[in-house]
């Protein structure tokens, strides 16, 4: 995208305000001065011209403009001209500078305007007195207030686009945390059982302790790629990454065949019709399982687990129990990030979560997730 194109509108909007203001005062300041009685001549549309066109730089030079602006309104005042149409520029002047630039120069800039302007006010128009400051002060002080509530209205609306952007980064990263977490921790677990059934079995049956080893070179390919595929949405955080699907309840078979590769059997049952899930749902379906299978593998022992997928209307539900020793309340299953993340990867969407010692021995794991998105 061309950067450039907008600031050539706001150059372009200028551009035309300043004409639209110079036809203005170029009509409108001999009738103003019929009005008035007040004679107008030629040289009274010098600072006419002079204070409008100075509005064309008024973005990108504000206080410029704004001095071109008060000298060419106080010099047409003091020499007697009509109040009229060169008072607009003034006012567009006034409230640019306080637009555009920090509140203490601003108002620094505004003082000066109704200094210079004092002096039509007790030099050209004497017979005023104290109360011809007040049109001065009116056409000073209400564009500095206008243009100071824009200003602080933009930089507050820009402050709340930085949070949020800082927001959404943040919870991609605890995102991204998640995902390496999962695949990185069931990777290992896999491979780690994998290699101590190798070790085993190395010496006395070399083949089965090759068997062992081809299931460690295949989970550690397969968690390989899924942790390019997750990285990935950080090296390309300007665009659109090229990914694998997402895991999903799908992968599930395939993920029990690695699980009894690493010494783990698994039992898989489905209950309700499959069908396709929301992306988000699934993959926070699949970790679970996921994660509570690596968590039996790391602290259960010797153990059988079982995976429970139930297919409601509204919901999906996935339980997966084990056979193992269990755990001690508070002890390393229970209170460990891996928990911690299927907890909050289910309460995000809506869901519930439990987990602890299942009724008869072992350890439980629960989760229910809504298949519409909460109002």
């Amino acid at each position: 995208m061309d950067r450039r194109r907008p600031e050539w509108r706001k150059i372009a909007g200028d551009l035309l305000l300043a004409l639209a203001l110079l036809v203005v005062g170029l009509v409108g300041t001999g009738p103003a001065g019929a009005e008035q009685s007040v004679t107008v001549d030629g040289s009274a549309y010098v600072p006419v011209v002079a204070a409008a066109l100075a509005l064309a730089v008024r973005r990108r030079w504000p206080f410029a403009t704004l001095a071109v602006t008060v000298l060419s309104v106080a010099a047409y005042l003091v020499l007697g001209y009509p109040y009229g149409p060169i008072l607009l520029p003034l006012l567009v002047a006034v409230y640019s500078v306080a637009a555009h630039r920090p509140l203490r120069p601003a108002a620094i800039g505004a003082a000066a305007t109704l200094v210079l302007l004092a002096v039509h006010v007790f030099v050209g128009s004497g017979t005023l007195g104290v109360l011809g400051l007040m049109p001065a002060v009116a056409w000073v002080v209400v564009p500095f207030a206008v243009g100071t509530t824009v200003r602080l209205g933009r930089e507050s609306a820009a402050r709340a686009r930085a949070e949020e952007a800082r927001r959404l980064a943040d919870g991609e990263r605890l995102r991204v945390a998640q995902e390496v977490h999962d695949v990185v921790g069931h990777g290992l677990a896999a491979i780690h059982m994998q290699a101590e059934i190798a070790l085993h079995l190395l010496e006395k049956r070399p083949e089965q302790a090759q068997t062992a080893l081809a299931a460690i070179s295949g989970t550690s390919k397969e968690a390989l790629d899924e942790l390019r595929v997750t990285l990935a949405v950080v090296r390309r955080g300007d665009g659109p990454a090229e990914r694998a699907p997402a895991p999903g309840l799908g992968q599930v078979p395939a993920l029990r065949d690695r699980m009894a590769g690493a010494g783990l059997p698994v039992t898989v049952q489905i209950d309700g019709e499959p069908r396709a899930l929301p992306v988000a749902v699934d993959l926070a379906a699949y970790r679970v399982v996921q994660e509570s299978l690596t968590n039996v593998l790391r602290h259960a022992g010797p153990a059988t687990a079982a995976v429970r997928i139930r297919y409601a209307p509204t919901e999906v539900e996935v339980e997966v129990t084990d056979t193992g020793r269990g755990v001690a309340e508070g002890g390393p299953a229970t209170t460990g990030s891996g928990l911690a993340g299927m907890r909050e990867r289910v309460t995000a969407l809506g869901g519930s979560f439990a987990a602890g010692p299942a009724a008869g021995g072992g350890f439980r794991v629960h989760a229910r997730l809504p298949l519409e998105e909460r109002r």
